[in-house]
């Protein structure tokens, strides 16, 4: 058999048999300590029915008879006056209430070594008052040996079965123990069939449900470091081939500007890329600053608006404002950089003289901004995804329109931020519409 130290099973086997040995202690303590006060008026009762007897016997030498056959079962009947030498060992008040006049009950005497003594008063004329002497010793000693003996067959038999048992009890946890270690190598399929519908039931389905969750954020890790390779390895790319062809002088002096300009914008890529990357990694973080002032969002939004002038105008889109009033208190910068990605992605993805609609709606609980374009649309199919880092509808068209598929990843962590939501209406062909919900539990108007 395998070394149970320092196992559940042990630990188990050990409980039982350590609390049946403190039960038995405690037992036989209280049992010692109130033996002395056994069923006194079970002793009292028998003695009565014992003097009952006498009394129906008329015939003095028939009642000494009578007394020998009681002694064959342990019963020692002796006959006492007040100056017997027998009374001289018990309580000097009893003694008295025995021989006091008018005394007609049998009463409980003493119980000294397993001897319980009765005094019965004298109503018969053949014997008088008598003492009642019971040696139950021998029956106690009896009673608690048999009594010791079933309960130490019980622990016997009691810790082979919880032997038994433990091991039933300990097997779901060596079936996690082992895929814990399988995990811990790096197998984060694993997981753990069940029926049970109990404790470690739930605590298996628990398990299934981690290794699911640890399984999609390896996935997300990788899926996260291949897009990173792949956004910094296409301007890396275009930096290094056309430097080369610069340094080669094989392009021509007077389209090296051309060049030398696609090298900056493969340079601000990369720029808008590690912000955003330093951006989400400190809004992932549990320690990201935020700093609430309140401000009204109207102006705020009409200053991203002017912000992305450049980028509108040349595309001839209108810009539809309704901007009721409104005061709010969040963190003033972390919201610019909403409205900005929001503003500038329904730019990004509207076609020359679209229109983007741009209002505010309040209620009682939160004030709503919508931000509305009539751009090409998400399928419905990509819609769930479009949170996602790196996720780009269109990855050609996205490439082209140098996105790396962060701007919506990070608006949707700063809403969470404020306990904020959004929500995404499309349909292709017709526009997108992005409805940012602010709770009043996070206003002041």
């Amino acid at each position: 058999m395998k070394m149970l130290r320092k196992s559940l099973r042990l630990r188990i086997v050990a409980t039982f048999i350590g609390i049946v040995l403190v039960s038995l202690i405690l037992s036989f303590m209280i049992n010692n300590g109130s033996r002395e006060k056994a069923p006194n008026r079970f002793m009292v009762t028998f003695a009565e029915d014992i003097a009952t007897m006498i009394n129906l016997i008329d015939d003095p030498e028939k009642v000494k008879s009578s007394l020998g056959i009681f002694a064959r079962y342990g019963l020692n009947i002796t006959p006492v006056n007040q100056q017997s030498e027998v009374l001289s060992s018990l309580p000097e008040d009893k003694v008295h209430s025995l021989f006091e006049a008018g005394t007609t009950d049998a009463m409980f005497m003493s119980s000294k070594d397993g001897i319980a003594t009765i005094g019965v008063p004298g109503t018969n004329e053949g014997i008088g008052t008598f003492l009642i002497q019971s040696d139950f010793s021998s029956l106690f000693h009896t009673l608690r040996n048999t009594l010791l003996t079933s309960l130490l067959t019980v622990l016997v038999i009691g810790s082979l079965l919880i032997l038994f048992m433990s091991g039933y009890i300990v097997k779901p946890i060596k079936r996690l123990t082992v895929a814990a270690k399988e995990m811990s190598s790096g197998d984060l399929s694993v997981r753990l069939k069940h029926n049970n519908q109990d404790e470690f039931g739930e605590l298996m389905e628990s398990f299934n449900h981690m290794a699911s969750e640890l399984q999609k954020i390896d996935s997300v890790r990788d899926d996260f470091v291949s897009n990173v390779s792949h956004e910094m390895q296409s301007p890396l790319t275009s930096i290094r081939g056309f430097t080369r062809a610069l340094q080669d002088g094989v392009i021509p002096l007077e389209e090296q500007k051309e060049h030398l300009d696609i090298i900056y914008e493969e340079t601000l890529r990369l720029s808008r890329l590690s912000d955003n990357l330093l951006r989400l990694a400190s809004l992932d973080s549990e320690h990201h600053p935020v700093h609430f002032t309140t401000f009204q969002v109207d102006e705020q939004l009409r200053r991203a608006i002017l912000l992305a002038e450049p980028q509108w105008s040349q595309k001839d889109i209108q810009i539809e404002l309704d901007l009721l009033p409104c005061e709010i208190t969040v963190d003033k910068d972390l919201f610019d950089q909403v409205w900005q990605n929001l503003i500038n992605n329904a730019i990004k993805y509207t076609g020359p003289k679209g229109t983007i609609h741009v209002e505010i709606e309040t209620s009682s609980s939160f004030v709503k901004v919508l931000i509305r374009d009539s751009g090409q649309g998400i399928p419905e199919e990509a819609l769930p995804y479009i949170f996602d880092r790196f996720y780009m509808v269109d990855k050609a068209r996205s490439s082209s329109l140098r996105g790396n598929g962060l701007g919506l990843s990070i608006v949707i962590r700063i809403l969470k931020l404020h306990q904020c939501t959004i929500d995404v209406e499309s349909e292709v062909g017709k526009g997108t519409q992005f409805i940012v919900t602010i709770p009043r539990s996070v206003i002041t108007s």
